[in-house]
């Protein structure tokens, strides 16, 4: 039974017959010699179950992942107990199965890094807990990775990319913008007011039963909004963008999902249809929420590279733009932001869409990455914790870093308070003025994106007519 708490949860000392059982069966012949630094890296945070080794070039050794999709598909979206108990009776055999890839045993291994914040408790609980069995028999270095910050750090894996870098991280559970200045240093420019992107895009498709769509019934909701997108016309509706005269960064996506409730049900009275069945422009409506989230998140990640090239955050010469989690593998959505990158000279680089999913490598390669700068290595667990979804933007704020809320508002002042885990860092002062010239930059690229995108989508409509 796991003891939580508002902000942390608490593992018991967990019984070692799983671990024992575990190291009994694992072996590996012959016994390689590594010159390497090596790290586990673990994942539970939501509902894959996940597993890598990496060592600290970047080579993946080894990796195995169990999903839950499937499973979760049939109860309409994510049962944390149904959750918790698919990671229990996976993790093992997930570990088991990328260290025997890697021919790494775990003596080898030079730590064990795991998702401990954020997530869903009870998922985060089953990796913790079976870490920290790992790490106390085989007296290894145990390092807490931060989901976010592992989403963040995987392009240096793909790509050779230096400090600092802008990141738009956007998934099921999350949606936020970061200046990342090291390892462990992140500007926060904006975040998700309410819900994360992938999460209102799961719940436009349950609300136009995409399950049910012979072509969609595998699909997860995003995915199935992306495939019908392609076959529909955006211009049957009208979705405005939210936010529009906000001066900020932030997002809003919980606006964009009642706007299309209401219309779903509009036209479930229109065609004279009971709700779950399929509309007729189910297509269409996909193809405008979808439209309508593209614009919204190039909008707020246009005045983030604005601020940072007028405050001198990014180099003019090799500004880059990193867009990860698992909505980054919408091709529609990368197009609207590679425009935007575009218009700023900035260079756009998106992991592998692999990689932009939750996987064992982005945590393993966290590890390395902390491991090499020093930073957050614990040789003692007994007070670990793991920190569940609620808190998930505060106490990320309180490890990281804290920072401006208004680019616009000209007088305000906001220090950067760096990581406790670095003694070295220091505070900085930064305006958050926008001035006119860069306002009105601002809105002619934004015209020109939202151009490019319609004039893009008449020429998909004229081919399919010629056909």
């Amino acid at each position: 039974m796991l003891m939580l708490s508002k902000t942390a949860g608490a593992i018991p000392r967990p019984p070692r017959s799983n671990v024992r059982g575990f190291i009994r069966r694992f072996n590996v012949q012959p016994r390689a010699l590594f010159h390497h630094k090596l790290v586990l890296g673990i994942e539970t945070s939501c509902d894959d179950t996940a597993a890598a080794v990496v060592d600290e070039t970047g080579n993946v050794l080894g990796e195995a992942l169990h999903s839950q999709t499937e499973v979760h598909l049939k109860t309409g979206g994510i049962v944390p107990p149904v959750a918790q108990q698919l990671h229990r009776e996976n993790i093992q055999r997930i570990v088991e199965e990328a260290l025997s890839a890697s021919g790494v045993s775990p003596s080898d291994l030079s730590a064990i890094a795991t998702t401990i914040k954020p997530g869903l408790a009870l998922s985060l609980g089953v990796g913790l807990s079976f870490s920290v069995q790992l790490v106390n028999q085989f007296k290894k270095p145990f390092i807490p990775i931060h989901h976010m910050e592992a989403h963040a750090l995987t392009i240096r894996l793909t790509h050779k990319v230096g400090f600092p870098f802008l990141v738009l991280l956007i998934s099921g559970g999350h949606c936020l913008l970061a200046l990342v200045q090291s390892v462990s240093d992140f500007l926060l420019l904006g975040k998700s007011l309410d819900i994360a992107p992938g999460d209102m895009l799961d719940k436009v498709a349950r609300r136009l039963s995409l399950i049910k769509h012979p072509e969609c019934s595998t699909m997860s909701g995003g995915k199935a909004i992306e495939h019908l997108a392609k076959e529909g016309n955006r211009f049957h509706f009208t979705i405005n963008p939210p936010m529009q005269n906000a001066k900020n960064c932030d997002f809003s996506f919980t606006g964009l999902q009642h706007v299309t409730d209401k219309l779903i049900t509009h036209k479930e009275k229109e065609e004279g249809i009971e709700k779950g069945q399929i509309l007729s422009s189910a297509a269409d409506i996909a193809a405008a929420v979808q439209h309508a989230t593209a614009c919204h998140l190039a909008k707020r990640t246009h005045r983030a590279i604005l601020f940072c090239q007028q405050k001198n955050l990014l180099s003019p010469a090799n500004a880059v733009l990193v867009v990860s989690g698992g909505v980054a593998s919408n091709l529609y959505i990368r197009r609207a932001l590679e425009i935007v990158a575009n218009a700023t000279q900035c260079t756009l680089l998106c992991p592998p869409p692999r990689l932009c999913t939750d996987n064992g490598i982005m945590i393993a390669w966290n590890g390395i990455e902390r491991l090499r700068a020093g930073l957050g290595i614990l040789h003692d667990v007994e007070d670990i914790r793991y920190e569940p979804k609620a808190g998930e933007i505060v106490s990320w704020l309180r490890v990281l870093t804290a920072l401006t809320e208004d680019l616009d508002s000209v007088s305000s002042t906001h220090t950067v308070a760096h990581s406790p885990l670095n003694s070295g860092s220091r505070g900085a002062n930064i305006q958050t003025s926008m001035c006119s010239c860069t306002q009105t930059v601002y809105m002619r690229t934004v015209r020109h994106t939202l151009n490019i995108l319609n004039e893009k989508s008449k020429k998909k409509k004229k081919k399919k007519k010629k056909k």
